[in-house]
């Protein structure tokens, strides 16, 4: 049974989240329920729905607060030194930042909103940002490349540097590649980075591939 409310609004509001995210952190997405988050906080199941509309809700502002968290570990990581380097180095943060609560980072491949539920704006421009230091650190390989190849290229790498860490916290690529997670990411940098050299041979330095 609930009890009466002793927080403000904004702290109810903290509650819910902290605590969802702790449920999430531990069991997984499939832990999580409006009956074991009343019981966490405290509070009756049907205070969680005068604060968010619905699970969903819930779950995007959380995952909104993850892109978030990512996006400052990225603009905090060492860029310095070569090209390659700075990507290497973006990428073994993006990867570092994802073994930290597998369960929680999971919860963007498991979540799935309904057909008719439109992902918001804002979540849309957070994923966005993740590609800005990604981009950056791909310009100077793409210095002559116009500004649409610039953006699929951030965006090609992304997906599949989350691709592979996101196997990787579900353990499901060891058994598949017999290698080490991390050891995965410096190759993916290796092979993309080299696959740029052929198609831009001009601005990485790469002969052109004989014809």
């Amino acid at each position: 049974m609930g009890r009466r409310s002793i927080h403000t609004p904004e702290e109810l509001r903290e509650l819910i989240l902290q605590a969802a995210t702790d449920i999430v952190s531990q069991n997984g997405l499939e832990g999580l329920s409006a009956r074991e988050l009343a019981k966490r906080i405290g509070y009756s199941p049907g205070t969680l729905y005068n604060v968010f509309d619905n699970l969903d809700d819930l779950l995007l502002t959380i995952e909104a607060r993850l892109l978030d968290d990512l996006a400052e570990r990225l603009a905090q990581a060492d860029t310095s030194g070569t090209p390659k380097e700075r990507v290497q180095k973006l990428a073994e943060t993006y990867y570092a930042f994802t073994q930290e609560c597998p369960n929680l980072w999971n919860l963007l491949q498991q979540h799935r909103l309904p057909a008719d539920y439109p992902i918001p704006e804002w979540y849309k421009s957070k994923l966005e940002s993740l590609l800005v230091p990604i981009q950056a650190a791909l310009e100077p390989m793409l210095a002559n490349a116009d500004a649409n190849c610039k953006r699929r290229a951030a965006r090609t790498f992304w997906a599949t540097l989350h691709g592979v860490t996101s196997l990787s916290t579900t353990n499901k690529l060891s058994p598949i590649t017999g290698s080490e997670h991390g050891v995965l990411v410096n190759e993916l940098v290796d092979i993309y980075l080299a696959g740029m050299g052929k198609l831009h041979p001009a601005t990485v330095g790469t002969k052109a591939p004989a014809r």
